[in-house]
């Protein structure tokens, strides 16, 4: 098969995601897509051949544009427009997960200063205020006090973009100082890592110490149902633990975020599964689904 992968930056994610395409002997197409030009009915020379497009562009704007052709193009691409556009935005992504009935921290928005206040007091402290699109766990901000809470918004009142006018605010999860990072397929699990740090933030871009972590089916059915709840896809989805029992299993958990550009060199590092070649069984799977259908019609 022949897979473009569509970038501005190759960071290590995608040289191992390369590596293993070029050792099945699979042709890749290199799309540097800031060097393309887009028609709205003609796809760049670039995608010419390509049987699946895989979006790992860094920025979001590029992805959620480039996708966006890539369907008008009618060229299958992972993860499709619409997942993008939905776990791109916190307000679509904690929507999508609500209507699913996928539990959720609460979650409240608002777009004046004023109505934001109300809705940490009644939060309680502390809260959390995160931007509405973002990733590495920047820009977030834990709210300790009342004081704290009005010179954030303040700040963001005053910054020039119209997404600094949008305050999402979030209940503070009571964590055991660690979070979930599972990596899925349509649904389905590959592998899975716990994130631990002394800091409130748990990222792995942050710091934080990583581990594998064994699913139980509780965590299997929620990694699902948020996938589907977003459109499905190659999709990182975030878990909390809300509570643990006196052995330190979970009790249950909360899905915070799914993450359609997910970074996997982390995970990799850390668990059995060979990740990048289980992203390309899942692609091949797809490109081959998507021609058996093609020889039907």
């Amino acid at each position: 098969m022949k897979v473009g992968i569509l970038y501005s930056r190759i960071r290590k994610d995608e040289k191992l995601l390369l590596s293993e395409l070029r050792e099945r002997d699979h042709e890749i197409a290199k799309i540097d897509v800031r060097k393309e030009r887009f028609g709205l009915s003609e796809p760049p020379a670039s995608f010419d051949g390509v049987d699946i497009l895989v979006d790992r562009c860094l920025a979001t704007s590029r992805s959620l544009y480039t996708t966006q052709f890539a369907d008008a193009y009618d060229i299958p691409v992972v993860n499709s427009a619409d997942t993008a556009a939905v776990c791109a935005d916190k307000v679509k992504n904690s929507l999508a997960l609500e209507r699913a009935g996928v539990p959720t921290p609460n979650t409240e928005v608002a777009f004046t200063k004023d109505a934001a206040m109300e809705i940490i007091e009644d939060f309680g402290y502390p809260c959390v205020l995160k931007p509405v699109i973002g990733s590495w766990g920047r820009l977030m901000a834990k709210l300790e006090s009342e004081s704290a809470a009005e010179a954030v918004l303040e700040h963001k009142e005053v910054l020039g973009h119209y997404e600094h006018k949008v305050f999402y605010v979030q209940e503070f999860v009571e964590k055991p100082g660690r979070d979930i990072r599972v990596l899925a397929v349509d649904g389905e699990p590959i592998a899975a890592m716990v994130r631990s740090s002394d800091h409130w933030l748990t990222n792995a871009a942050k710091g934080a110490e990583t581990a594998e972590f064994e699913l139980d089916d509780e965590a299997r059915d929620l990694v699902e149902r948020a996938s589907d709840a977003v459109g499905g896809g190659l999709l990182g989805v975030d878990l909390m633990e809300t509570g643990v029992d006196e052995n330190g299993e979970p009790t249950g958990y909360t899905v915070h975020e799914v993450n359609h550009n997910v970074e996997f060199k982390a995970l990799d590092n850390v668990v059995e599964t060979d990740v990048p070649a289980a992203v390309v069984d899942w692609l091949e799977t797809k490109v081959e689904a998507e021609t058996d259908t093609e020889v039907t019609a």
